[in-house]
């Protein structure tokens, strides 16, 4: 009987330890996107199989180095000793802010940007982009410039400049292209005339995992993309533009490339704006529980019926947790989301 059951003990533990490889292996083969709570500006990590990582902006420059600490801490988590690229969608302080703290932090192989800095009335923009500048400057660092139509310099995931410096795609992606029916109903809107309107944006492809990046690209370069033809086709994940503000997030867009799942860099008292929210929530493939929607915050000036269920919310009210959202996406386009705070994590398979 003694034999039998150290046999079955055994047993049991060599299958947990073959499980808890094939978990380690599936994860090492996953495309990994971390997003940093900075507060309503935006820090999204991305870290591909083959270990490279680009860092999407780097929030807000004030707090003691608060942004640059929460990057730092999910790199670790991540594995990641160095950020091989640090990409910044444009110069508005949420953005690009953090790049002096960050750099004092951990090693960064090459910084990406759209060329000139538009904006030079705002004062906040201009030190932003100047403390920038001061650290290309000292020439210990790789500088790319990138324009529509570049693919980015990346090992293990594929990614299309779609936006930079105010311009977008001359022609559709491969496979777009199609009439899009919802440019008929979005409202026109002027440009804003600012850096956002100059904002780079990623679609960042992964077997068939689709993720569409597009910083803070307002209304009227939205229509640019998606109108009489959608440039991009449908994607899965859709990081929320500008924070889900108004000024972003038509519904020639949002219902364009009809995501699964989108995911809103918001923050307290920032973005998630009622108008663009709704846009997001009733697009075809989340509307009516069939993808969701998640927030870094509960915006907390919203009623409960413009946030999400806080299951999917990152960071209640209270405390300043400084809690993210993680992204484990798969090749065969399925991917799963990890609320930090909760732990909990929901599966989206393959469509």
């Amino acid at each position: 009987m003694q034999i039998l059951k150290r046999a079955l003990v055994l047993g049991m533990l060599a299958t947990g330890m073959l499980q808890a490889q094939s978990t380690n292996r599936a994860a090492k083969a996953a495309l990994r996107v971390y997003f940093a709570d900075v507060e309503g500006g935006q820090a999204t990590l991305f870290v591909t199989p083959l270990g490279e990582s680009l860092l999407v902006d780097t929030g807000w420059p004030e707090f003691g180095g608060r942004d640059a600490d929460r990057i730092v801490a999910l790199c670790k988590r991540a594995g990641v000793n160095r950020i091989d690229n640090v990409l910044i969608t444009h110069y508005h302080t949420d953005h690009v802010g953090g790049v002096p703290q960050l750099a004092a932090r951990i090693p960064i192989g090459r910084f990406i940007d759209h060329g000139e800095n538009r904006e030079g009335d705002d004062t906040n923009t201009q030190r932003g982009w100047k403390a920038y500048q001061k650290l290309l400057a000292d020439g210990k660092y790789a500088h790319l410039i990138v324009k529509p139509g570049d693919v980015l310099p990346l090992k293990g995931m594929h990614v299309d400049v779609v936006s930079a410096d105010g311009e977008v795609l001359a022609q559709p992606l491969a496979g777009a292209g199609q009439a899009n029916a919802a440019c008929a109903t979005s409202a026109v809107k002027e440009p804003q005339g600012t850096e956002n309107d100059r904002s780079i944006g990623l679609l960042i492809t992964f077997g068939k995992l689709r993720i569409l990046d597009l910083g803070d690209l307002t209304w009227a370069k939205e229509r640019s993309l998606m109108c009489p033809g959608n440039k991009l086709g449908q994607v899965d994940v859709f990081v929320v533009s500008h924070h889900g503000l108004a000024w972003s997030n038509s519904e020639a867009l949002v219902d364009g490339v009809a995501p699964r799942v989108a995911i809103m860099d918001n923050g307290a008292t920032k973005g998630a704006d009622a108008s663009a929210w709704e846009i997001v929530e009733q697009s075809p493939r989340i509307s009516g529980g069939k993808g969701a929607m998640w927030q870094l915050h509960t915006a907390i000036k919203n009623d409960s019926a413009h946030n999400v269920p806080e299951a999917r919310i990152a960071n209640l009210p209270g405390t300043d947790a400084g809690h993210s959202l993680e992204l484990l996406g798969r090749k065969n386009g399925s991917f799963a989301v990890t609320n930090e705070r909760t732990g909990e994590v929901v599966q989206y398979r393959a469509p």
